[in-house]
């Protein structure tokens, strides 16, 4: 799961980059509005966590723009403003829960689990599409037909979630390494490749009828071919 961290502050913004990737969370980290305008409008992030008292644009007005343009990924408000008005305020612009500073790390922490599980569109702790399962809490895929299973690597975990969390749409190759390695990776297409090659092989192992298809010039996308 990929967060976009929007906070001025740039030592406590560290620090909650590391706490999170500590929990196994892929972070990037803006530290102004309209750069965090830009990031978002990337469409790869499943939370995103947002000051309010921000440069150039407030987070506020960042998370009505997102709203406006029909963007739903959930929006944490973390932020020292702790009067009511300015959560309502908050929620009112688009907001899906509003934490004040200072704050604990387990209830941070406890937020994001609930925003994840709504993201993913269920408090299951498993995806599907076509005949194949895909375990979210120990990293193992199965095939619904035969029972069959087997352990993912991490980017290979990434890539099927990914792809199964946008079954309804094609994702080019910049998506998926953007998604699976981050803005500031030095990784090239070519990882894609080889990960995407290493995921197709665990599919063609569990003996799933759900094959991953490149898109001539386009990217790839999930096909159950049930023939």
């Amino acid at each position: 799961m990929r967060i976009l961290l929007v906070e001025d502050e740039k030592r406590m913004a560290q620090a909650l980059c590391e706490i999170l990737r500590l929990e196994k969370y892929e972070v990037d980290a803006c530290f102004n509005g309209l750069d965090a305008l830009d990031a978002i409008k990337s469409d790869i992030y499943d939370i995103i966590i947002l000051d309010v008292m921000l440069p150039g644009v407030s987070g506020y007005e960042i998370a009505r723009r997102v709203r406006s343009q029909g963007n739903n990924t959930p929006i944490l408000m973390l932020t020292a403003k702790s009067e009511l008005d300015d959560k309502v305020t908050g929620l009112d612009s688009g907001a899906d829960d509003y934490l004040t500073k200072p704050f604990m790390v387990k209830e941070l922490l406890a937020r994001l689990r609930a925003l994840g599980r709504r993201t993913l569109g269920t408090t299951d702790s498993v995806l599907s599409f076509g005949d194949i399962v895909l375990d979210t809490s120990n990293l193992m895929l199965s095939c619904i037909a035969n029972a069959q299973s087997v352990r993912l690597s991490e980017k290979e975990y990434k890539i099927l979630e990914y792809l199964i969390s946008n079954s309804s749409q094609i994702l080019t190759r910049e998506q998926l390494a953007v998604k699976i390695w981050g803005f500031e990776s030095d990784a090239e297409y070519n990882n894609v490749e080889v990960y995407m090659s290493f995921t197709r092989k665990k599919l063609a192992f569990i003996e799933a009828k759900t094959k991953i298809k490149a898109v001539r010039g386009v990217g790839y996308e999930l096909r159950y071919e049930n023939v």
